[in-house]
């Protein structure tokens, strides 16, 4: 099919499946208080290869319908991949069913009508690809085969492309009922290359939601390749304190241990390092994160969150104090507050560089001597304490230039004395995932050596 045949029948289908949820709302809701439905329908391709040669041609259509019902304080939640008005009426059966089985529990139930999003925005989401097998074997060979043309590579985990688009739709009894199409694409290769006995494995990878704006096959398995061969002739280093510079790639985990930090799972629960933190200076005083869930083609752009509630605009950290937690219906009731659209997850979150005109050899000179981390490895992390602990490889600096590449190291903290510690931000900013972020400098760490 052409890409125009593709969205009319994308539209057409979110049309049907906005009907299928609004049958179901109407089957439940004279049986219980509250009922909200969700329906998610996907179609894609993956395709892998290996040295050349295909090895796994995957072709997606799936989807599945959740009913969740609501009565006296009393939950039950029920699903079906069968759309028919059988398997939907036996559905609801089945969560009301549950339902009978549950405990009331007061902080369950739907958001206030006040927070739905009966008008979301149109946020440009959409962009299905007609590519066909051949087309995407040929992009995964060709990324693979590009960095296998480097003598140094000697195999290759392989070249990877995905490429799908959704359907998603929410309603609920409150008199919600919206959804929205959404795409994505990626291609990726990972190989390994070898010098003297000695050998390393790297990847690169290029996503969008648009295939038009990937990055070419070429430049993934360049990057691959100059990735890989970059890290051969690592040495360990001694163990000693220094300062230590994420990588963009590898800064976004840090900003993202900040999101299980704050989200109302964590806090009301009390297994945070950050509870009562709402208020205080958790980052130095120039830093601030920013949350616009409306960027047009954004990677965590949504026009509501799972729940069907409104995104909207705002500062998580302003000049480095932290102003909210991240909140779903249940947890703000558990914690006395108001959903903040975040049901599902972060949207698109942007942390502001130290200065703008500051590049990765910027943050090199400015470190000057020290470690540049690019990969980590195991998961050391305790959200509750934070205290943080993981392998590391990268480089060695000193008089802010890479001198060689590192290996076999551990680097460790705790998590709130590296935020307080952060010493600069790059504008060298990642921008494949939902929080977009540059190279983090922080000026002392724990590093475990030989």
């Amino acid at each position: 099919m052409s890409i125009e045949q593709i969205k009319k029948e994308a539209l057409n289908q979110k049309v049907n499946l906005s009907e299928i949820v609004a049958n179901a709302i109407n089957q439940a809701k004279s049986r219980v208080d509250e009922v909200e439905v969700s329906i998610n329908k996907s179609t894609g391709i993956s395709v892998s290869t290996r040295l050349g040669e295909t090895e796994n041609v995957e072709f997606n259509s799936d989807g599945a319908l959740s009913i969740t019902v609501y009565q006296n304080q009393c939950k039950g939640c029920a699903s079906t991949n069968d759309l028919s008005e059988q398997a939907i009426l036996h559905t609801v059966d089945m969560a009301i069913n549950i339902m009978q089985y549950t405990s009331p529990d007061p902080c369950s139930g739907l958001g206030d009508v006040s927070q739905m999003a009966f008008n979301p925005p149109d946020l440009d989401l959409f962009y299905p690809s007609d590519l066909n097998v051949d087309n995407a074997i040929e992009l995964a060979k060709q990324a693979e085969l590009t960095a296998l043309n480097h003598s140094k590579l000697i195999n290759t985990d392989g070249g990877y492309f995905s490429s799908r688009y959704g359907v998603y739709v929410y309603g609920n009894s409150l008199g919600m009922l919206q959804g929205y199409c959404a795409s994505s694409h990626s291609l990726s290769c990972s190989v390994i290359a070898e010098q003297a006995g000695q050998m390393e494995s790297n990847y690169a990878y290029t996503s969008s939601r648009d295939f038009s704006e990937l990055k070419s096959a070429n430049w993934v398995g360049m990057q691959a390749a100059d990735r890989a061969i970059s890290h051969l002739g690592a040495k360990q280093i001694a163990t000693m304190q220094a300062p230590v510079l994420f990588s963009a790639e590898v800064a976004v985990g840090l900003i993202r241990h900040l999101v299980g930090a704050i989200s109302g799972g964590a806090i009301y629960r009390k297994s945070s390092f950050l509870l009562n933190s709402v208020g205080q200076a958790v980052f130095p005083k120039w830093l601030t994160i920013y949350e616009d869930p409306h960027i047009l083609k954004g990677v965590g752009s949504s026009p509501f969150d799972n729940e069907g509630s409104k995104t909207v605009q705002r500062n998580i950290v302003e000049q480095g104090v932290l102003q909210t937690y991240l909140l779903g219906n249940y947890s703000a009731r558990k914690l006395g507050l108001t959903s903040t659209g975040h049901a599902g997850g972060i949207h698109n979150w942007r942390v502001s560089p130290s200065r703008t005109n500051a590049d990765f050899n910027d943050m090199l000179k400015k470190m000057d001597k020290g470690i540049v981390v690019t990969s980590l490895m195991g998961q050391g992390v305790n959200g509750v304490n934070g205290d943080y602990s993981r392998g590391a490889t990268g480089f060695w600096v000193e008089n802010g230039q890479i001198q060689y590449p590192v290996s076999e190291i551990t680097i460790a903290g705790n998590l709130k004395d590296m935020y307080k510690n952060i010493v600069a931000i790059g504008n060298d900013v990642e921008t494949r995932t939902n929080i977009q972020c540059g190279s983090i400098l922080i000026d002392n760490m724990s590093i475990a050596g030989k």
